[in-house]
């Protein structure tokens, strides 16, 4: 089966991969869960995860919600050619994403995109 989408890590300038250490060092379980929501974005496109996904209003910014013991986020943004990239993930505590998490994945977006 061809793929919908196309998953992107984003790639910071020292070439670190802060998504994917941040899954490489997360639990097996939730490790499990984002990998497979990763996989069905890739295979059946954006709807097809409408229950884990959603946009957030007044940026280019989407979440992917991983739930379960240990709850998570990872920030993402859609481009042309149906790809998504992977900017930045992190451990959800609170009921709203906090605003330092949320500048990060912009900062890096900024980042990605270049001058």
């Amino acid at each position: 089966m061809d793929k919908q989408w196309q998953v992107i890590y984003y790639v910071s300038a020292s070439g670190d991969i802060p998504v994917r250490n941040f899954l490489d060092a997360a639990g097996p379980m939730l490790k499990t869960k984002a990998l497979r929501i990763l996989q069905h974005i890739e295979e059946y496109g954006l709807q097809a995860a409408i229950g884990h996904i959603k946009k957030f209003a007044g940026t280019p910014l989407w979440e992917i919600r991983i739930l379960g013991g240990d709850s998570a986020r990872i920030f993402f943004v859609t481009q042309e050619g149906k790809r998504i990239v992977l900017l930045h993930a992190f451990y959800k505590k609170t009921q709203k994403a906090p605003q330092k998490e949320i500048a990060l994945a912009l900062k890096r977006l900024r980042e990605h995109e270049g001058p």
